[in-house]
């Protein structure tokens, strides 16, 4: 992987927050398949192909479909995601293009069917973490690369 400036290394305090946040958001109540689906929508939203390269690896690993994996960036014309996890994807849309997007109260409503209070925060919470990867990722040069 190609980097502009080794982060870890310059800003360890900070990464250290990131990765706290990254804990975190692991021990939410959020099912994995679904923190992973929303990974992958957002960086693809960003276009972070480093992050979507490492998100769709983790997801495969965990056993998630070719299927719903290449249908994402059309979830919402598909059959095979869950009510729950099609809101979530929805609301996590809506979060990465918020100037334009905005969380109307609807789809609050509508995430409240599925998930309580302490998931929304969390679901709000792994959506941001995800732009915030995406963009030190852009930001900081790296790039997908090819597995032999």
């Amino acid at each position: 992987m190609n980097q502009r400036v080794a982060y870890y290394d310059v800003a360890p305090d900070g990464m250290k927050i990131m990765m706290d946040m990254e804990k975190y958001t692991k021990k939410s109540t959020i099912k994995r398949a679904t923190r992973e689906l929303i990974k992958i929508r957002v960086s693809q939203i960003n276009g972070c192909a480093f992050c979507i390269d490492m998100h769709t690896s983790d997801a495969r690993k965990m056993g998630e479909t070719e299927q719903r994996i290449y249908c994402l960036n059309a979830w919402n014309e598909c059959t095979f995601y869950t009510l729950e996890e099609k809101v979530a994807l929805e609301l996590s849309e809506h979060i990465t293009l918020i100037p334009t997007k905005r969380v109307p109260d609807d789809l609050y409503k509508r995430v409240c069917e599925y998930y309580d209070e302490k998931q929304y925060v969390d679901l709000v919470l792994i959506i941001n973490q995800i732009n915030n990867w995406n963009r030190i990722s852009i930001a900081m040069g790296n790039t997908a690369t090819e597995k032999q």
